[in-house]
């Protein structure tokens, strides 16, 4: 079973908002087992979208469209698509009532004939209600195909797609099974992965694909099964994970339904009732902010600083003004001072401290742009190690990031 789904709107194709309706409603979709064939971004022009709609019915068996069910005068989904299957726009009850009982109660202003309507509709076509505004969605069955009109509004989107397409398609097609298993991987290749998998990924069974998706710092793996036999992909998806942890077992993963690396980090802390901090000057604050993205981790991280200038370095660090005259910023002795500096500030055991120059420029160093010492700070030693991550200023604050994790990783199970 297919779909496609076609974003109307001039905002997206200049720029000025990003497509997120897309990835929300393909990921509603594959959980049911509907794959989305094509995505597609069109403007708000009639003979675009007609084009769009008679090229994703040769296409698809599902069409789901978002944006252009607005009030104002360019908002013409609504009346190209009766356009398209030659019907008219009429005055649906269910969704007057519906704007109504939204004007009277919500937004407690008169109903202007703008607002009245946005509740007229295609003829042929089945209303479906939108609860948190004004522009309900459309579903039209036609040749075995099913089109599906839903307001940009994000917000809106997901209220119709949740609590109206999805149970509606469920109902209307016998759909497949699919279910995807995704091991995220560290500080390997792709490349040298797939060497080391070759001879696994060779031997899937036909309704099991693997894919590679990399991003810095790690691979994410992702298995994906699909049949119509829910029991069949489930055991063999299962088999097919057994055949392959043994082979990624000197590469540091874990699955994407098990506590990610920061998460698994916190668990030996907490474990052994160990606290972290962390000192940041070329990272800029991502480590800290990679930390607290994940819930509960108060638990075993006492806090972060983000000493950027020199001057901050000494004044909140207390970092000898000799140390620094003589090895430099951007050197080992300074990123150890950093790490023993804020460990004893926070009154942890272990600490991650980074310094280096990201770029574009040097700054306060002549250090090559993309070099970054990374130091642990143990509650017995301290350890560091110098990167060049390359000219890239985003590459190299992410790289170091993951890197600096990575570290601290090892360290603590050396320890613990």
């Amino acid at each position: 079973m297919l779909a496609e789904i076609i974003t109307i709107g001039d905002e997206i194709l200049i720029g000025q908002i990003v497509d997120t309706n897309s990835a929300f409603i393909s990921k509603a979709l594959n959980k049911i087992g509907v794959s989305v064939y094509q995505i597609t971004s069109i403007q708000d022009d009639k003979a675009h979208i007609l084009k769009a709609l008679k090229e994703a019915e040769q296409n698809a068996n599902i069409i789901i469209i978002t944006g252009g069910l607005g009030p104002t005068k360019d908002d013409i989904t609504k009346t190209t698509i009766a356009n398209y299957f030659n019907d008219t726009l009429v005055v649906d009850k269910a969704a007057l009532d519906n704007i109504t009982h939204l004007w009277q109660n919500v937004i407690k202003k008169p109903l202007q004939q703008v607002n009245i309507d946005q509740a007229l509709m295609p003829s042929k076509s089945e209303t479906l209600i939108n609860t948190v505004g004004s522009a309900s969605g459309i579903w039209i069955n036609n040749n075995n195909k099913t089109f599906v009109a839903l307001p940009g509004v994000p917000y809106e989107m997901k209220a119709l797609i949740t609590n109206a397409v999805i149970p509606k398609l469920e109902k209307t097609y016998q759909l497949p099974y699919i279910e995807h298993q995704t091991i995220i991987t560290y500080g390997v290749g792709e490349s040298v992965i797939a060497e080391q998998i070759s001879e696994f990924e060779n031997n899937l069974p036909h309704f099991i694909k693997l894919a590679y998706l990399p991003s810095l710092g790690s691979v994410r793996l992702r298995l994906s099964a699909k049949d119509t036999d829910k029991n069949k992909v489930v055991t063999t998806m299962q088999q097919q994970i057994n055949l392959l942890k043994p082979l990624l077992k000197n590469i540091d993963h874990h699955f994407d339904n098990e506590p990610n690396r920061i998460m698994q980090i916190g668990a030996l802390l907490k474990a052994n009732n160990l606290k972290l901090a962390v000192a940041e000057s070329c990272t800029g604050g991502e480590i800290s902010k990679q930390i607290t993205a994940n819930p509960g981790v108060s638990a075993f991280y006492n806090g972060g600083i983000t000493t950027y200038a020199t001057q901050s370095k000494i004044d909140v660090l207390g970092i000898s003004t000799d140390i620094i005259k003589t090895y430099g910023v951007v050197s080992t002795k300074v990123a150890e001072a950093m790490a023993n500096g804020v460990k004893k500030l926070y009154n942890s055991a272990y600490a991650i401290a980074t310094t280096g120059v990201a770029g574009p420029s040097k700054g306060d160093s002549n250090t090559d742009v993309g070099t970054v010492i990374i130091s642990i700070a143990t509650p017995n030693y301290t350890i560091s190690k110098q990167f060049n991550f390359g000219k890239n200023r985003f590459r190299v604050i992410q790289k170091a990031t993951y890197k600096a994790f990575e570290l601290l990783e090892k360290e603590i199970l050396k320890n613990c």
